[in-house]
Parts: C-alpha cells; structure tokens; sequence
C-alpha cells in the first residue's frame, strides 16, 4: 500500500489534483466500506499527498451518502496525519462575497442523517470538539492565501446541514441570527471523525454564492454559480500547493493524541472484533489486538 502525510479532500468541482509528481491512483478498502473514490498518490514540495474526490469523480454521491468513515479512515490506513478540506459554501454575511474565502475555527452541525463517529456498538469514546479546526493548519492554510494573493478570512462558523436541499428563507435568516457565517453539507463530519482519528483537519471555505436570505439571491442565474465555482476551484488548487509547502513537518498540536483519556470502555469489554476494526485507533491506548489475538486462552 502507498502512503502519505497529508491528505486533500476536493468538494463539488474538484475532482483531481493536477500539480502531483508521480501520480498514481490505489483503490483501498477500509473497515468501514470502500471511501468515495480511488486515492490519487503523487508529491508536491516534497511531500507525501493523497487526493480524494468527496462527492466521486462525476460527483454522484449525495452529501448525506458519502462514507465519511471510510474516507477519513482510508487517509488514516495510509499514514495521513493532516487533512486539507477543500470545499463550496453559500454566504450568510454580506462581507463574505462570492468569490472570496473563509478558513473557519468553528461548525453547527444540522445533519440527522449521518454517521459522525468510528466508535460503537461496544467501545466509547468522547474527543473534545470545543476547537474543531487544527490552528496549525488555519495558520498554513492563511499564509497560503497570502502567497497566493487570496481574499481570505480566517475565523468564523460553517454551518454544516443535511440536505441535499438548500436552506429554506426562515432556516437562513435563523443561522444568521446566530452569527453564522458561511453553510455546506459535508465538511462537520470530516471535522469530527479526523479528531477522533488523532489528524490534524482544516477548510478552505470558498464562496459561491450568496445563501436565499440576500434579497439579490434571486437574480443569481445557475450559470454564474458555476463560473464563480470553477474560479474558485483553480485559485483553491494554487492555495493547497502552497499549504503543502507550508505545513510544518512536525506537529506540535493536540490533534495527534485527542484520544488520550477519551476512552471510557473498560478494555475487557471490548470485543476482539472491534478492537481489530478500530486497531489503527485504539492499539495506541489499548493492547494491540494482534498480541490479544495471540495470547493463548486460559486453562479452565
């Protein structure tokens, strides 16, 4: 199996990372079923990446149908500890104009139709998720931006609903009083299973629209979302070369031991199943499952 260091996840028009020496594609298969595409392996500045395509190349996986386990997890299987998020938001604030970027620290979630968690039926587990977003890679991701000359902000809340609808007037007007302020479909769980997966996790938010609140939503026609997109699309793919670069090879954050005193199950009752299943989780906090599996059964 290949491996990498950091792990891009491309949202609705991103389907490929061009710019990757030494490209390659893998298929790979996790515990959890198979991730939404194959996994494209290549370099950039020297460093170990590997691709995904969220929504499938040709983009026929519904937010609330994506395998969001087996995504994070096939990154993790693969030796990623970072994962970069690429993804398109409508705007809840007038400041944030289509066009321009958001790095947000904080979510909402609005899905119910989801998994969001790898733990379960016989092992608990709560990570803390008070600062879903790695600082390190919010301060990559915006140096980034500068390099490249990108209106970016950094800091702000991603409400993140179910869909595949978009927000009704009343549900809009109701994330803006809370002081949201961009909304997606995909990005919380990604958010969620990465920190209990110990890997670092950031988004570049890139703004294509308005959301229906704005009283000009309704003369937005189809086709300059789609060029607004596609704008925004080549400008991310310069800003995630330039995260690359930037990324510091050591973390020093708290993302890489997020499962430390998380674990409430007492291990004599976790299943042997389970903790093979979740071996690339637990074995860090828990006797590996292999030596268990080994150890000879007691006499009676």
């Amino acid at each position: 199996m290949f491996h990498a260091e950091i792990g891009i996840l491309g949202g609705t028009g991103l389907y490929h990372m061009p710019g990757l020496m030494n490209a390659h594609e893998e298929q790979i298969s996790t515990p959890f079923g198979d991730p939404s595409d194959w996994l494209t392996f290549g370099e950039l500045h020297g460093r170990r990446v590997a691709f995904l395509a969220r929504h499938g190349r040709g983009h026929g996986i519904l937010p609330s149908d994506i395998n969001h386990c087996a995504n994070i997890y096939a990154m993790k299987q693969v030796g990623v500890n970072a994962i970069l998020s690429i993804s398109a938001v409508g705007s809840l604030k007038e400041k944030h104009k289509p066009g321009t970027f958001l790095v947000p620290d904080q979510f909402i979630d609005r899905t119910y139709a989801r998994r969001s968690t790898f733990f379960g039926p016989d092992v608990v587990a709560h990570v803390s998720m008070a600062d879903p977003v790695c600082p390190e890679i919010g301060t990559a991701i915006m140096a980034a931006c500068g390099v490249q000359n990108v209106p970016a902000t950094r800091g702000g809340t991603y409400v993140c609903m179910e869909g595949p609808q978009f927000s009704t007037k009343a549900e809009s007007n109701l994330y803006r009083s809370w002081g949201a302020d961009v909304i997606g479909m995909t990005n919380l769980q990604e958010a969620k299973l990465a920190r209990e997966a110990e890997m670092c996790y950031g988004t570049l938010a890139m703004v294509t629209d308005y959301d229906c609140w704005h009283p000009d939503h309704d003369s937005v026609t189809t086709e300059q979302i789609v060029a607004t997109l596609n704008r925004n699309n080549a400008t991310a793919l310069k800003v995630m070369d330039a995260v690359v670069a930037a990324l510091p090879a050591k973390r020093i954050c708290h993302c890489q031991s997020a499962l430390k005193g998380a674990i409430l199950t007492r291990p004599a009752l976790i299943s042997l199943a389970t903790r093979q299943k979740l071996r690339l989780l637990l074995d860090p906090y828990l006797q590996p499952a292999n030596k268990l599996a080994e150890k000879p059964a007691e006499k009676q």
